[in-house]
């Protein structure tokens, strides 16, 4: 009999008819909290419940609300949860008729870890810390060449790559053309949290590739020191600080870049921090012997001895001298093509003092070389 109860008592549930839920806060409450949110400078719903007790009085002294008392009440009762879903219109209102797009690839990011300066311990090479600068000049709009750095933590081999834009498809050809150029295999890279890395295309492809994938942490520069030294000493020494777009310019900056790789890692030495330490107020640095990325590689135990018999043999073949003047050759192609983009009335500038293509025929007419940094 119970169970025959039960049945047709949840059967008369059932059947009844559906009633809308009381809504204990009515327009008024809502045009109120509106003045009251509008009043507090558009806080968050968190903030304002505690403001309220301070802020309703105040426009009640001066006229802005006549409320009553039970009105008052609710008011003060109200929680944050209830003022974000009744003033969610109004917020979409207040900007513009847009609702506000939360971080589209915050998911992506935060399900990569983070990984600062002193976290790497000499790792083996195959390790990158990955950045892009941006060659838009003294404006960031419209569509302009991004370049791809990678620098290999343990020995500082770099490689830089044009790209057209910043679209996640490229990065992840730029990074398999990375991995052709490079002598060892890839085995982690380290990006920042540009939206061009911690998208649905470049963290999914190097998980498949097997990739360590980490990043550094947001506003931190130091944590991916490595790569941003780069920037400076070789993209922006290399490119300058001036505007560059365009296929025929991409395909020259590639050129540029072909002869720098060799330049660069093969003949040009670099300083590695050894130690940091802070006595006091002071923070004293210690650095190894200034090597060149091929000379660290050599040096390096977990490089093979294929991989290394291969660089000794490409060294032999490498003039630096004919590799300086292809570098030379191209810095003035670009900025040839500055000079006619800019009708001979606007020249910009590698070094900040003058045009690319000036810069290379005074230095080339009075044999001058570019100076090591002391």
């Amino acid at each position: 009999m119970r169970a025959v109860r039960r049945r047709d008592l949840h059967e008369t549930i059932k059947t009844r008819d559906p009633r809308e839920r009381n809504r204990r806060y009515g327009v008024t409450i809502k045009d109120a909290l509106t003045a009251l949110w509008e009043a507090s400078d558009r806080v968050c719903g968190k903030r304002l419940v505690a403001m309220i007790p301070t802020l309703l009085p105040a426009l009640e002294q001066h006229g802005r609300l006549e409320l009553s008392e039970g009105e008052q009440a609710k008011l003060l009762a109200v929680s944050a949860a209830t003022i974000d879903r009744m003033l969610g219109d109004v917020k979409i209102a207040a900007a513009g008729g847009r609702r506000r797009r939360a971080g589209f690839y915050s998911a992506i990011r935060r399900e990569v870890p983070i990984r600062t300066f002193n976290d790497w311990k000499d790792p083996a090479p195959g390790f990158c810390e990955v950045d892009m600068v941006a060659h838009g000049g003294t404006s960031v709009a419209g569509s302009f060449i991004q370049t791809l750095t990678m620098v290999d933590v343990a020995t500082g081999w770099t490689e830089c790559l044009p790209l057209i834009n910043r679209d996640g498809s490229l990065v992840v050809e730029a990074i398999k053309r990375a991995q052709s150029l490079f002598p060892w295999l890839l085995r982690g890279v380290d990006f920042d949290n540009d939206s061009a890395f911690m998208n649905e295309v470049v963290v999914p492809w190097c998980r498949e590739q097997k990739l360590e994938v980490t990043r550094s942490r947001a506003y931190k520069k130091n944590d991916q020191a490595f790569v941003e030294q780069k920037n400076g000493a070789v993209v922006r020494r290399l490119m300058g600080y001036g505007r560059f777009d365009g296929v025929e310019t991409a395909r020259v900056i590639g050129r540029l870049y072909a002869a720098a790789r060799l330049y660069v890692n093969f003949f040009q030495p670099s300083f590695k921090l050894k130690e940091k330490r802070r006595e006091g107020a002071k923070v004293i640095k210690r650095y190894h012997n200034p090597l060149t990325p091929y000379e660290r590689a050599l040096a390096h135990p977990m490089v093979s001895e294929a991989v290394k018999k291969r660089l000794r043999e490409q060294y032999r073949t490498l003039d630096p001298v004919a590799l300086l003047a292809e570098i030379r050759a191209a810095q003035e192609e670009l900025g040839n093509r500055i000079d006619r983009r800019a009708g001979g009335s606007l020249r910009e500038t590698a070094n900040g003092k003058g045009d690319v293509a000036a810069v290379v025929k005074d230095r080339g007419a009075r044999g001058i070389r570019p100076k090591a940094r002391q």
